[in-house]
């Protein structure tokens, strides 16, 4: 397989379980939801994602022809000598290339990996870190794994529907309306917080990225 990577870069995550720990992310090309382009959002799948997805030329981007390669490309931006590597392996859907030989080169390397998936797509072994992330009415399949993480609200979704699924940690999050509509934030910001209260198998998910101003 060509790994097509749209961004590698160092920094922190931001939002869920792992909210806090130092990572490089790696955001995979493209999607099965949703082109990336905004000519198709009205009628995508999931039609209210706010991550450029589309082609290789973000920052460490680009086609990588073996998993060696681009594990080398990850080498590059963590610290010399530091301990606890971890990547966080994003998209658009990660899952759609995220395959066996290259978690196997980045256990081989000393790596953790966390995944950040929309659930249609059945993961591979080997995953340290699961979050599963349901978009609109896309079926889940992935039913197991360490996080959902729920954008609330949304039409299609409540989170009753996943409830029963078999994960450790099921956080809500806030959706974030502000490339359309930021007067809405305040309101959605509210109903996870009142969810949350009223049922507490569910733990608040902040983008504090975003607060912070960091990516």
């Amino acid at each position: 397989m060509v790994y097509s990577v749209k961004e590698i870069y160092l920094t922190i995550q931001g939002e869920g379980g792992q909210t806090g720990l130092p990572a490089i992310f790696l955001r995979f090309a493209g999607c099965n939801l949703w082109s990336g382009l905004e000519r198709d959002r009205a009628d995508a799948v999931c039609n209210f994602c706010d991550t450029d997805f589309v082609g290789v030329d973000g920052p460490g981007g680009g086609k990588f022809k073996t998993p060696q390669d681009l594990v080398a490309a990850l080498e590059n931006h963590w610290p010399a000598g530091q301990p606890n590597k971890w990547i966080v392996a994003t998209g658009g859907e990660p899952l759609l290339q995220l395959d066996a030989p290259l978690i196997d080169a980045l256990h081989a390397a000393g790596f953790k990996i966390a995944v950040e998936s929309n659930g249609t797509v059945i993961a591979p072994d080997g995953i340290d870190w699961l979050c599963i992330s349901p978009k609109a009415g896309a079926e889940v399949v992935q039913i197991s794994g360490h996080e959902l993480k729920l954008v609330y609200p949304q039409i299609e979704n409540t989170p009753d529907d996943f409830a029963h699924m078999d994960f450790a940690r099921f956080s809500l999050q806030p959706r974030d309306d502000s490339l359309f509509r930021p007067e809405q934030n305040a309101t959605n910001v509210k109903a996870c917080v009142e969810y949350c209260l009223t049922h507490p198998q569910w733990c608040l998910s902040i983008q504090t990225h975003k607060m912070i101003g960091i990516d």
